[in-house]
């Protein structure tokens, strides 16, 4: 008879449910301990299988917290999924800083660091982008035919160490209250333009929209250089003259500042100087068991080194939140994440909407049932180090340690927020096979299971797998998840960069209606 041990994990002992770490069969006897486990039903990979009776209307438990109610009773031996798990809403604890756990710090001489482009304020930049940024949809075209002009064979050889010159458009920027909404596309497209990886820009208007490039540049004081940084140029096409001229115009001022981007170098810089951004798309249900943890692991250490690790996709905390707030350095910082949860929930029945929707079609293949049970998984990137800081969605980010960012669980418009924010490095965890890329942020990608990661080595940069399949543990994963951090910010090439991934992925928030 299989032991149960051999072919399921047990997350906590308090669970009613195990995780199949393959495809069982209905009918298979598993032994757990003195008892035999008799399945009622197939159970897929990463799957639920109860091994204890849950009577109808009863919470149900997995990594020691509630992750749903019993719809009908339910029996040891019964897989447990979308057909007998349901979403309530419960009461969480918000408890504040009473799990506070210090990340121990390095040994003397333990220091390390990275080969990074030395940017204006003391910031590093692990990629040399220049940026032509579209302050409206209008102007989109026209700095896509700006960039345009600079690809190919000619431009690698005569600016080998450019990185390119990339387009950031989006669809947003008139039509829309010139309050919160403006105010925040003006927060990313300002963080874009003082982002570390890029070393100067072109921001290009059409004229006459909501979101006029001498205000953006005015009121985020874009005009204000630090020593060494290029002036960038702003122009309208209604004030150039047309969509040739301003192509004109702008490839004229691209090209002035390519000569003092090309002249920098990578130079030794501490690991501190790096921000990490971590977002999960694609999850299934050997997330939280594999990828999510180990990138928790890595996360730990990059704190310990002093660097700054981010958190986000607060629908995606959702009924985990209360194990952050307990992590939080202060009540402040506590207080704000509750409300930035308070907030989605109006925000979600304001639309007709409920946060319970997620997960994804997806995810509930890949055997997450509810949005309790993913956000579990999901928190566990974030390791066991204090909470710092709480930001809004593409605020900056300022100071070391693990922070959290509000942002929506869509992960081209989190990634973005996080960008935005000045993350330079990024890793994105994946159990059904996202091909997410970004620039100008390189960004690993993990899967969570073999399968996937064989299947798409093409572009999985790393393979969490081996936890599921017994030959490596959660900290070695999570240490060779750190070690490429590592070797990216020097410089290797994600597979989503080798790929030419990352052009179309510039997603800014997009609130309130088009008017």
């Amino acid at each position: 008879m299989t032991p149960l041990s051999s072919v399921c994990i047990r997350l906590h002992p308090d669970d009613d449910v195990v995780v199949a770490k393959a495809p069982l069969k209905a009918g298979t006897e598993l032994a757990d301990g003195d008892r035999v486990l008799t399945l009622t039903a197939e159970v897929g990979r990463g799957h639920k299988l109860a091994v204890k009776a849950v009577a109808d209307g009863a919470p149900l438990r997995k990594y020691g917290q509630v992750v749903g109610f019993a719809h009908g009773d339910i029996r040891p031996g019964d897989h447990v999924h979308l057909h007998n798990l349901a979403v309530r809403d419960f009461a969480r604890d918000y408890e504040f800083g009473t799990d506070l756990r210090p990340v121990p710090p390095l040994a003397p001489g333990a220091e390390r660091t990275f080969l990074g482009f030395p940017r204006p304020g003391g910031r590093a930049g692990t990629r040399n982008y220049l940026a032509v940024i579209s302050s409206v949809n209008c102007s989109a075209s026209v700095s896509k035919y700006v960039a345009d002009r600079f690809r190919g064979p000619d431009f690698v050889r005569d600016f080998p160490g450019v990185d390119g010159v990339v387009a950031f458009t989006h669809k947003s920027g008139c039509a829309m209250p010139d309050n919160e909404p403006t105010r925040l596309l003006q927060r990313v497209l300002a963080g874009i333009a003082r982002h570390p990886n890029i070393t100067g820009y072109v921001l290009i208007g059409l004229g006459c929209e909501v979101n006029q490039t001498e205000r953006l540049v005015k009121d985020f004081r874009l005009d204000q250089l630090a020593p060494g940084e290029q002036p960038p140029a702003v122009m309208n096409i209604q004030t150039q003259g047309g969509i040739a001229k301003t192509i004109d115009a702008a490839v004229a001022a691209v090209r002035q500042l390519l000569p003092a981007s090309a002249a920098l170098r990578r130079q030794p810089m501490p690991l501190s100087k790096l921000v990490l951004a971590m977002n999960c798309g694609g999850s299934d249900g050997a997330s939280g068991i594999t990828a999510n943890p180990a990138l928790g692991v890595a996360s730990d250490e990059l704190v310990r080194h002093g660097a700054t690790s981010v958190l986000a996709e607060t629908p995606e905390i959702y009924g985990a939140e209360h194990l952050l707030t307990r992590r939080a350095v202060s009540r402040e910082v506590g207080e704000k994440l509750v409300a930035q949860i308070r907030w989605w929930e109006n925000h979600a029945k304001l639309h007709g909407a409920s946060i319970d929707n997620n997960p994804s079609v997806g995810n509930k293949l890949g055997g997450l049932t509810t949005i309790y049970e993913k956000s579990l998984g999901a928190l566990a990137k974030g390791g066991q180090a204090p909470l710092s800081a709480v930001y809004d969605y593409a605020e900056p980010i300022h100071g070391p340690g693990f922070a959290f960012m509000d942002t929506p669980g869509f992960d081209p418009v989190s990634m973005t927020g996080l960008v935005c924010g000045g993350c330079n490095v990024g890793v994105f965890t994946t159990g059904r096979g996202s091909v997410y890329g970004c620039k100008p942020m390189p960004c690993l990608k993990v899967a969570t299971n073999t399968t996937l990661y064989d299947w798409m080595r093409d572009d999985m940069d790393l393979n969490a797998g081996t936890i599921l399949d017994g030959t490596e543990t959660v900290e070695q994963v999570g240490q060779r998840i750190f070690e490429e951090i590592v070797a990216v910010a020097n410089g290797k090439r994600t597979k989503s960069e080798l790929q030419g991934i990352g052009d179309e992925e510039f997603a800014p928030w997009i609130l309130g209606p088009v008017l």
